[in-house]
């Protein structure tokens, strides 16, 4: 079972960083009509719309990545003094009743938004239009990612229940624990404070 939730965890994390692209085409973009527009006076209609799809596919991609990493925003002024146990019945019961309800009408709405879009070939309102219908089945796509990862985050859930303790997840960027990077340069609190004081003692002779 592990196996799986870690399989998971990865197939999100890779669709979160295929996705992550778009923020470099995006710079890209940008920077380009910038020049394009001021420096050779040569405006495009499309590079606005191009640049929202191209965000809104980062935003969306972005979903399934962050709960595999548990990063998602909680109120943790009462969440982080639970224990283990408690925190996943809160987190199971608040999937059950908001994430999966929300989540697969997301899913299901999208996937037919999409279709009806593609049935028209629809574009946008621009004087040099896109096709608008590649960009709207991303909205599926990201809905069904979010979706796989929730059910893996409920078994996490339930496994928490039952042994007490939060299994395992595939791990990726974290935050610089500062604690662990002075064991590995292998740096004391003492000789930061005696460098600091020989710092004082410096700025104080001049």
């Amino acid at each position: 079972m592990q196996s799986i939730l870690l399989a998971v965890d990865r197939f999100s994390t890779w669709v979160g960083k295929t996705f992550a692209w778009c923020a470099v085409l995006l710079t890209a973009l940008i920077s380009w009509e910038v020049f394009s527009r001021y420096v050779l006076n040569r405006p495009h209609a499309w590079v606005l719309d191009a640049q929202i799809m191209l965000y809104g596919t980062l935003f969306m991609t972005a979903g399934a990545y962050t709960l595999s990493k548990n990063g998602h925003v909680r109120g943790d002024v009462l969440y982080g003094f639970f224990r283990p146990r408690t925190q996943a019945i809160f987190d199971l019961a608040l999937y059950i009743l908001f994430f999966l309800p929300g989540i697969v009408a997301l899913t299901w709405a999208g996937w037919i938004y999409a279709g009806e879009s593609l049935a028209i070939r629809e574009q946008t309102f621009s004087a040099e239009p896109l096709p608008l219908y590649p960009f709207k089945y991303i909205i599926p796509l990201a809905g069904f990612t979010l979706l796989l990862q929730g059910l893996v985050e409920i078994v996490r859930c339930v496994q928490c229940i039952q042994t007490g303790a939060w299994p395992s997840r595939e791990q990726d960027v974290e935050e610089v624990d500062v604690e662990k990077l002075k064991e590995m340069v292998n740096v004391r609190d003492e000789d930061i404070k005696a460098l600091d004081a020989v710092v004082v003692a410096k700025e104080a002779t001049k």
